[in-house]
């Protein structure tokens, strides 16, 4: 197994740990034993209770376990473990098109550039300029130049 899956185990085992008994005795005890005898057991993580799980930067595997424990042992009946089907389908689908529209592939794909439509194509008249840097003396030299003139 995986480093990621055994930090995930551990991270699963604690949350357990945390919940209350109503929830934890829904799961079989073989299910419990597997985190607890699978786990890293040098990892200890750290869950605070008053934030939520989605915001404490826990492993992707443990949120997928503890969506397939939610669907298995905590849903009360079928419209709920349905429901959480469609919310977990629609996330999926929500997520799918967020990667195809911010896809590096697809970034500059149908976007319109210089307002051009239908394949028209705007022209633009470049011409080079040639800059020549002029030296301190001669520019020195074309001001006082300047100045005689002037006078």
């Amino acid at each position: 197994m995986s480093t990621e899956t055994l930090l995930a185990y551990a991270e699963v085992y604690e949350i357990l740990k945390l919940l209350e008994n109503e929830y934890v005795e829904r799961i079989p005890q073989n299910v419990r034993n597997f985190f607890e005898e699978e786990r890293d057991k040098n990892y200890n993580p750290k869950i605070n209770t008053d934030i939520p799980l989605t915001q404490q930067n826990l492993k992707r595997e443990t949120m997928i376990l503890l969506a397939v424990l939610n669907l298995n042992y905590w849903c009360e009946n079928e419209a709920e473990k349905q429901n959480f089907l469609n919310e977990l389908a629609k996330n999926e689908k929500e997520k799918r098109e967020l990667e195809e529209r911010y896809n590096s592939d697809n970034l500059f794909k149908n976007r319109k550039y210089n307002n051009v439509e239908n394949s028209e194509k705007i022209e633009e008249n470049v011409s080079l300029v040639e800059y020549k840097k002029i030296s301190i003396f001669k520019r020195i030299l074309e001001k006082i130049t300047r100045f005689f003139k002037r006078g």
